[in-house]
């Protein structure tokens, strides 16, 4: 540990690293535990972790369409189309885990109904989430990428357009409903209908099991998938909507009535983008220690030099697929938190590596990170 934190491209002074025995709690090695430092993507350990315990592996988001207004000779539907957003952020994703294609099965449940024209319009209600799509502490340079894009209560195709954001993804369902519309010889009539009629369900889109988002989530570290993650506590809890406000709270709550170690801690987003989070070592190896026991949570870490943004780490060596650990990259910072597994990827030990200020190559600090993590597991 000591050759690591002296290495030229770490700042000893903004870096901190604790390795603990998860069997027994001894430290292996500790450097500056408790000095609050800004956590980047392993602040989705915390956001996963938090919701697999109040949310359960199988919970899953319902995204419901209805039928809104009275069907007319067989096919005329004299209403609109109401779509009822639930924050999911895997609808018409091309990332894992797939699931049916959304505009398809609108499109198909009014073809089976014989409706071939729609009087009114297409709403969407997003409101399952209130506030702002992103954080006020996001970088406002980050905010036209596609990793620095909002979650909405309704997300469609990542909001993203190839590698740039999109504000507003209701808008680009709508547009690509409107298109599968005309193909199916379905007319959409754009008037301003009022309905009192009963609304009718005609598809209720659900979404993977929480396990499987989650695993994406922290594989790709996926940033949309962590920010509707963290709003989605409030919902697993019974709540009808959600804010990043109340979800923060409720996750900082949380972690207190667990005894984790909350000194200087800051929580500011779900995913690590916010440069307003601050986590330590300390906080991070209690969530581990905390849910170590839990193989779907140990599951979501990528295995060393197999998988995810872990693949080239400890590649070739004795620890390649002994080490699970999510990766936090951000200028000037390179994290790393997670296990060393034994040979039944049962976590024996938390690792937790966090450096800021990094002022030289990011390179190096990952090879001074593969030798600290060699020398101290020299056995497999």
């Amino acid at each position: 540990m000591e050759t690591f934190v002296c290495l030229p491209s770490v700042d000893s002074t903004r870096t901190a690293v604790l390795i603990c025995d998860l069997r027994n709690g001894e430290k292996v090695c500790s450097y500056n535990e408790s000095i609050p430092l800004i956590p980047a993507s392993i602040q989705k350990a915390v956001t996963t972790a938090t919701l697999l315990d109040r949310g359960g592996k199988d919970w899953i988001y319902n995204t419901k369409v209805y039928l809104d207004g009275k069907i007319r000779d067989g096919s005329v539907l004299e209403g609109n189309i109401l779509v009822d957003g639930s924050g999911d952020p895997t609808l018409n994703s091309s990332k894992l885990p797939l699931t049916s294609d959304f505009v398809a099965d609108i499109t198909a449940a009014l073809r089976r109904k014989g409706i071939d024209s729609i009087a009114g319009e297409i709403i969407v209600d997003g409101s399952v989430f209130r506030g702002p799509s992103v954080p006020a502490s996001w970088a406002s340079g980050d905010l036209p990428h596609a990793y620095g894009t909002g979650v909405h209560g309704f997300n469609f195709r990542n909001n993203a357009s190839g590698k740039s954001s999109v504000s507003d993804p209701s808008k680009v369902f709508i547009n690509s409903l409107e298109k599968a519309f005309a193909s199916a010889g379905i007319h959409l009539g754009h008037q301003s209908v009022e309905s009192h009629e009963k609304k009718s369900l005609i598809v209720n889109h659900r979404s993977a099991p929480l396990e499987d988002i989650m695993r994406s989530c922290m594989m790709r570290s996926d940033n949309l998938y962590a920010e509707a993650l963290l709003r989605t506590l409030p919902l697993a809890e019974g709540e009808d909507e959600s804010s990043l406000d109340d979800a923060l709270a409720m996750e900082r709550d949380f972690w207190k009535g667990k005894g984790a170690d909350m000194s200087g801690v800051v929580f500011a987003d779900g995913s690590g983008l916010s440069r307003a989070n601050r986590t330590t070592a300390r906080f991070m190896t209690d969530v581990l220690a905390l849910k170590s026991h839990d193989p779907y949570y140990a599951s979501f870490f990528p295995l060393a030099g197999r998988e995810g943004t872990l693949r080239n780490l400890l590649a070739g060596t004795p620890l390649e697929e002994y080490v699970a650990m999510k990766t936090g990259s951000m200028l000037g910072i390179q994290c790393y938190a997670g296990y060393k597994l034994d040979d039944d990827y049962i976590p024996t030990h938390s690792i937790v590596i966090i450096v800021n200020g990094m002022r030289g190559s990011r390179a190096e600090v990952r090879r001074g990170v593969e030798r600290m993590l060699l020398s101290i597991f020299s056995q497999p």
